[in-house]
């Protein structure tokens, strides 16, 4: 079976659905698929609610002023102080474009495997209750090289 490897880096929703929008045409084309988050790219996997406190002093300002969920994303160019997500949210809406919740919906109903970055998680000050339940695995790079290795799609999102 071919496979496809993306590594979501940004947590920037138009970069995001991107990613997402490769990876549901992979997965529907019967490519396996898999996802890992690191860095920002872990806010689509973060709960909608405040994240832990109990961490050092750099990882709580991580968690203070670093949004998580899927609803709460950035665009990557003109956000506008929220303003640019808005608008392009009622574009999506008026065109029936899927939201980025219902796009990792649809990722996880065809398969695509989904890796949080347990380093990165380290670093953010994230744990595996600061982020959603159905995550496939909790690993660092060494398990998405080894998909990456036999994959004929990389991807750097």
């Amino acid at each position: 079976m071919d496979k496809a490897t993306i590594v979501v880096f940004s947590g920037d929703m138009d970069k995001v659905m991107a990613a997402f929008n490769i990876a549901v045409g992979a997965a529907s084309s019967g490519m396996e698929v898999t996802m890992l988050y690191t860095f920002w790219g872990l806010n689509i996997l973060r709960k909608d609610k405040m994240g832990s406190l109990s961490k050092g002093i750099l990882q709580r300002l991580f968690t203070l002023l670093n949004k998580g969920g899927t609803e709460k994303l950035p665009m990557s160019r003109f956000n506008m102080f929220g303003m640019g997500p808005w608008m392009m949210k009622k574009l999506m809406k008026r065109y029936s474009m899927p939201s980025v919740k219902e796009l990792y919906s649809t990722a996880k109903q065809l398969g695509v495997k989904m890796i949080a970055c347990t380093i990165t998680m380290g670093v953010m000050g994230l744990g595996k209750e600061d982020l959603v339940s159905d995550i496939d695995e909790f690993a660092g790079v060494i398990t998405y090289i080894k998909d990456a290795r036999e994959s004929k799609i990389n991807l750097f999102v």
